[in-house]
């Protein structure tokens, strides 16, 4: 098979993104001969590598539309800072991706750079949209606040130091509480309510 038919096979696929065995069946080959043919792909510049078997077809995509293909078979959003600073809530920008996910808690470095993933239960896995120019998965602004406080909680204690919160305009704290109410634990629930309660009020005051 020629790399031009090969090429064709993959981007029949329309996705982005693929694995190595997700190629293997495109193009009816055996793994190590499909990485052998991604591989001679990629030395045209026509397939980029992500990670160890995972790539890209065509033009280097956003990496905020990684973090579902990174966590696969596990669903996942953009959401912490990532999701805040899009939301124009934080002027930093995050040095990596932040996403949450109802998998494990990992750091993945890849070509496009590091991602953070950080688990949740999947009573609190949703809130996010799916941007239409790009399809990335994007934590509402209340979703990214409430992930944000609720990891900041947890014995972990990630993100204690939360940045400088600017809040947008159409801001639904109704909304924040309607995730809050879905936390399992008494105590973290109680605490994220409160933290939330400081921090709306301390935005609000600026």
């Amino acid at each position: 098979m020629n790399a031009t038919e090969a090429l064709g096979r993959l981007r029949a696929l329309a996705v982005p993104v693929l694995t190595t065995t997700d190629a293997a069946i495109a193009l009816g080959l055996k793994t190590d001969a499909a990485s052998h043919t991604l591989r001679r792909l990629c030395s045209s510049g026509l397939v980029h590598p992500l990670r160890k078997g995972l790539w890209s077809i065509g033009p280097m995509p956003d990496r905020l539309t990684l973090p579902e293909h990174l966590t696969a078979p596990h669903p996942s959003y953009v959401s912490l800072q990532s999701a805040l600073y899009r939301r124009g809530m934080i002027d930093q920008i995050p040095e990596v991706v932040y996403a949450v996910s109802t998998g494990r808690s990992a750091r993945i470095k890849t070509s496009l750079g590091a991602f953070s993933v950080h688990h949740i239960p999947p009573e609190l896995f949703g809130g996010f949209e799916s941007l239409p120019d790009s399809g990335v998965k994007l934590a509402l602004p209340e979703k990214a606040l409430i992930d944000l406080l609720y990891l900041s909680g947890t014995p972990l204690r990630l993100f204690r130091s939360l940045p400088e919160l600017e809040l947008p305009p159409r801001f639904k704290t109704s909304l924040a509480h309607e995730w809050t109410r879905r936390i399992p634990s008494p105590r973290l629930r109680a605490l994220v309510e409160r933290r939330f309660d400081e921090v709306v009020k301390a935005a609000r005051s600026r």
